[in-house]
């Protein structure tokens, strides 16, 4: 993650000293390509890393076992889940306005953004969380909770951009920040509650089962861009971003019947995930100035 950020980071770099070494080499203020003041809607593409921070995840199980009609429950402390980094080109739209200060190149903007990230998920394999119950006459015992694989992916990414920035005669340097919305979808799958039962290892819940949830989380971005008019209508904005979202809990829930011989289990399996991301983008779009 440090080498990607370091690679885009220069990119970035190199980007914005482009941009205002064209932009500002023999300039002509009053002839400036840049308009006083415009709104704008564009379409590109953002190419993005995505990391996932943070993640943690804790399972709790109630059973009941019959014919003796005896209750038990099982849970731990969360377990933390490493997880790889995604990388993905997703289209984009933005639509904003932008007016310069009077008698002056400095400006000011906002941007409202829309990215479609749905096609990236991180994936880590064979979840293992370990877990400690008791029997209501305080016997105790062991288990775990198995899951094939934890995912995450970011499907939707909208920000809200607030910037201020210097006008040259054909473009514009500018920085902002502001808050971000990320849809963010979780899977837990394929679980199982095991518990070692007199010595024995017991699969209690029975049959494998799948949790999702999705879920609109609030962030913040900065933003470093800069953008290339072609003419007086249309102009290239470049930029590159940095945003992360809150950690947010996601719950779960299912009931369960593990028919069997010589004992049947029934019950609840009740969980929850927390964590973070965080995304660099660099974004290409081309826009119409009103």
């Amino acid at each position: 993650m440090i080498q990607s950020f370091k690679k885009i980071s220069s990119v970035c770099f190199f980007i914005a000293v482009t941009i205002y070494s064209t932009t500002s080499s023999g300039q002509d203020t009053s002839a400036s390509m840049v308009p006083a003041s415009g709104a704008y809607i564009g379409l590109g593409f953002d190419a993005s890393s995505t990391q996932f921070n943070g993640q943690q995840v804790q399972a709790t199980g109630i059973s009941t076992v019959s014919p003796a009609g005896t209750t038990g429950s099982a849970r731990g402390p969360p377990v933390s889940i490493n997880m790889s980094g995604t990388n993905s080109i997703t289209p984009a739209i933005q639509v904003g306005y932008f007016q310069k200060f009077q008698d002056s190149n400095y400006l000011w903007g906002a941007k409202f953004s829309y990215s479609y990230m749905g096609g990236s998920t991180s994936t880590t394999d064979r979840i293992l969380i370990p877990q400690f119950g008791t029997y209501p006459s305080g016997a105790s015992f062991t288990g775990n909770a198995v899951a094939t694989s934890y995912q995450k992916t970011i499907k939707n990414q909208i920000s809200f951009i607030p910037y201020f920035g210097q006008s040259f005669d054909r473009g514009t340097i500018y920085f902002g920040v502001g808050p971000t919305v990320s849809q963010v979808n979780t899977k837990i799958n394929n679980l199982i509650g095991f518990a070692d039962l007199n010595g024995v290892r017991t699969d209690v819940s029975g049959t494998p089962q799948n949790f999702t949830d999705t879920q609109w989380v609030y962030g913040g971005a900065a933003m470093l861009g800069g953008t290339y008019f072609l003419d007086k209508s249309w102009f290239l904005d470049f930029s590159y971003s940095y945003s992360m979202t809150q950690n947010k809990t996601s719950n779960y829930y299912s009931t369960f019947n593990n028919p069997g011989s010589p004992n049947s289990y029934s019950g609840s399996l009740i969980g929850s995930s927390t964590g973070t991301a965080s995304i660099q983008t660099l974004g290409l779009i081309m826009n119409k100035l009103f």
